[in-house]
């Protein structure tokens, strides 16, 4: 079934989607990877392997510390060069294992289909996978798919919206895996309980529903999981039609609380390489050890989507794909509005990375900021019905109890009021520095 839906709040940045007619392409050249144990909301893992020791593709190497960690898993087979501890892009000090690629590509004996006969079986394969939300919030799935046994989930959502400019990968998966695809909505909702299935695409991808209604005829006509009912649902394309709480709301009209999870409401929803990934897993056994991701911007030879292993080195990505044809002014790990710039080359690719962005020295100036003029620009574009001025405001001068009442928690950090701003507030920047106040002074208990 296919389902128009209307606009809401947003804004329209260029899109720039230049790679979403080539192919993904595989690049598998890397002479050494840096993996971390530390790619997830949550805890991270302490290493299994050591130095000298022989490591085989889907090889277990980390092991989770907490309830809400996953595995890691090495990438290649090789040997560990070394296992140590390193400052990130965002300052967290996280354990790395380096390995020497031995172009093998050997695979783990212990790489295998998951048995699964019920519901905690489905968990457990889950989070054995390692899989973590690969949209880019890297919330292991496993945690999501679980909720507490007083929500009562009725509705599976899969965010295919793929709204930051630039980011393209999801829409070839959906185009060159759409059984995957399927596959994974069917399986999922299966184990959830649940009936229904909205697959949420923005209107710029409209060469998706073909081969994803195929694919539903194909699920169907195999005889399994009739019962569910997959919609396709085409979103008018504007930012930030992907970010989960915006999405909720277009799709179905319902509210997810102001702090609350979408479980709250009855809702999982599933970035929709996620989705594929489970499908795949489930019939080869082959954990999260690659993913696809966007290569693109002013400075790049060649752009395109490629399926590289976790753990390459984002330098030798850029080579491996073509190199550049100016020197970068600024390298971004995932999308212009959501993503992180990166201080060093040798950063590697996460788990949850579905874009490298390399700009030119010229586009990476940042717009020097003037006075607020009062527009309000930022008002209007607010996903979230924020007052984005006061919450800079507040954030300047450290004033965490405005911060509170004025909701900052609730911002999804999209970008849309610095996007907007006339004046070139640091708008987003300083409302995210707001957040990090608050729940400061939460963990002190000098706030609710």
């Amino acid at each position: 079934m296919l389902l128009i839906r209307r606009s809401h709040r947003g804004i329209h940045p260029p899109e720039n989607k230049n790679t979403s007619k080539i192919a993904i392409s595989r690049l598998d050249d890397f002479d050494t990877l840096s993996i971390p144990l530390d790619m997830q909301i949550g805890p991270g893992c302490t290493p299994l392997v050591a130095k000298g020791d022989t490591v085989l593709v889907g090889q277990r190497i980390g092991e989770p510390m907490g309830g809400w960690s996953v595995p890691v898993h090495s990438s290649v087979s090789g040997t560990v060069e070394r296992v140590k501890k390193e400052i990130m892009s965002d300052g967290d000090v996280v354990e790395y294992v380096t390995i020497k690629n031995d172009h093998k590509y050997l695979v783990s004996p212990d790489v295998k289909p998951p048995l699964i006969n019920n519901r905690d079986d489905f968990i457990n394969a889950l989070r054995d996978s390692g899989l973590v939300g690969l949209g880019g919030a890297a919330f292991p799935t496993f945690v999501k798919q679980n909720p507490p046994p007083d929500k009562e989930i009725d509705l599976l959502i899969i965010n295919a919206a793929e709204c930051e400019p630039f980011i393209t990968s999801d829409h070839r998966i959906m185009l060159e895996r759409a059984d995957e695809v399927i596959a994974g909505c069917m399986v999922t909702a299966s184990w959830l309980g649940v009936k229904e299935v909205i697959i949420g695409i923005e209107d710029n991808k409209p060469d998706v529903v073909k081969p994803l209604e195929e694919a539903i005829k194909a699920y169907h006509r195999g005889g399994a999981e009739a019962d569910i009912e997959i919609k396709i649902s085409m979103l008018p394309t504007l930012y930030p039609t992907g970010a989960e709480k915006v999405l909720i709301n277009k799709l179905t009209g319902r509210v997810v609380p102001m702090e609350g999870l979408p479980a709250d409401i009855g809702v999982i929803v599933q970035n929709v390489t996620t989705i594929a990934f489970i499908a795949n897993y489930l019939k080869t056994g082959l954990p999260l050890i690659r993913r696809v991701i966007t290569l693109d911007g002013s400075a790049i030879a060649h752009p395109g989507n490629y399926d590289v292993p976790v753990g390459a080195h984002i330098e030798d990505v850029i080579k491996a794909a073509g190199g550049t044809i100016t020197k970068p002014g600024k390298i971004i790990m995932g999308g212009p509005m959501m993503g992180k710039a990166i201080d060093e080359l040798t950063r590697p690719i996460l788990l949850h990375n579905n874009a490298i962005l390399a700009l030119s020295e010229e586009d990476a100036i940042l717009p020097k900021e003037i006075a607020c003029i009062l527009c309000g620009e930022c008002v209007r574009a607010c996903p979230m019905i924020l007052q984005p001025t006061s919450l800079d405001k507040a954030a300047r001068r450290l004033d965490v109890d405005t911060l509170e009442k004025e909701y900052v928690l609730n911002c999804i950090e999209c970008g849309c009021c610095s996007y907007v701003c006339p004046s070139k507030r640091y708008l987003v920047q300083n409302i995210i520095i707001g957040k990090g106040l608050v729940r400061a002074a939460q963990k002190k208990g000098e706030v609710d």
